[in-house]
């Protein structure tokens, strides 16, 4: 199949803003981003809903780069939820077959780029060659120490929760954790991203590319303090001028936490 690739409708540019980023400001340690609008992107395009899946690997690799540079510690992709599953029977293969592709190619940029790979989700239920691919790009990149990409893949919130209930209700049951032992900390350990050091477990700042305004069942615990940013850009446009203006709304925002300033007074 040939792909003919025809003028974009209309292609959104970073937003104007009244902050402008500042490489000496606060960068997030972790930003999670929900990479939304692939198949508008193909659509406006009149190709099939894959070529902007396709698309959108390529906008991954090049993020991926520019949050390292930025020096960004975590970088928490949501690639595929435990919904996605009810899409099309050929866009599902699709999807399982570009973890393949995409870490088979980029693999040794990201050992050059000193980035660890990690995937949270339910893995075992992944096609075995999807499993395969993930399997080696983590064990390639292990001895990685910089950015930590980390693919929510088969992955959704709601599930993750109950999963670490259920496991901690079982260590109770085993004399293994006591009940009044559960607490913030705790149940960050059960949740999929215990791997992370705990300063690092939570986004500070979520992105959500195409003008939806909702979090769809993603890091739901994770997210209680985090700062949220849309933009109408569809993920394959999101480049380095889009994250930097996330960023710069990021070191605008006065994050307090439920407290207050320590310079105010006001309720």
């Amino acid at each position: 199949m040939v792909l003919r690739f025809f003028p974009q409708k209309e292609k959104y540019t970073p937003e104007e803003s009244d902050f402008a980023f500042d490489p000496e400001g606060a960068i997030p340690k972790h930003i999670a981003i929900i990479m939304d609008g692939n198949g508008r992107w193909a659509q406006n395009r009149r190709l099939p809903r894959i070529a902007g899946h396709k698309e959108g690997m390529e906008t991954v690799k090049k993020i991926t780069k520019e949050a390292n540079r930025l020096g960004v510690k975590v970088l928490t992709l949501y690639a595929f939820s435990t919904e996605n599953w009810k899409r099309p029977d050929d866009e599902v293969k699709f999807l399982m077959q570009l973890p393949v592709d995409f870490f088979d190619t980029f693999v040794p940029e990201l050992i050059e780029e000193n980035v660890q790979v990690h995937v949270m989700g339910y893995e075992e239920y992944l096609p075995s060659h999807t499993q395969d691919a993930v399997k080696r790009a983590i064990e390639q990149t292990a001895d990685n120490d910089g950015l930590v990409l980390n693919f929510a893949l088969n992955y959704g919130s709601r599930a993750e929760i109950i999963s670490a209930m259920k496991q901690m209700a079982q260590e109770v049951k085993d004399d293994q954790l006591a009940i009044d032992a559960i607490d913030d900390t705790v149940m960050g350990d059960h949740l999929m991203t215990g791997f992370l050091p705990y300063e690092l477990r939570d986004p500070e700042l979520v992105v959500r590319t195409s003008g939806e305004e909702r979090i769809s069942n993603f890091l739901l615990w994770q997210l209680a303090y985090s700062e949220l940013y849309f933009t109408k850009a569809l993920w394959p446009d999101f480049d380095g001028d889009h994250l930097e203006t996330a960023i710069a709304s990021f070191q605008n925002r006065n994050r307090r936490f439920g407290g207050l300033n320590k310079d105010t007074s006001a309720t």
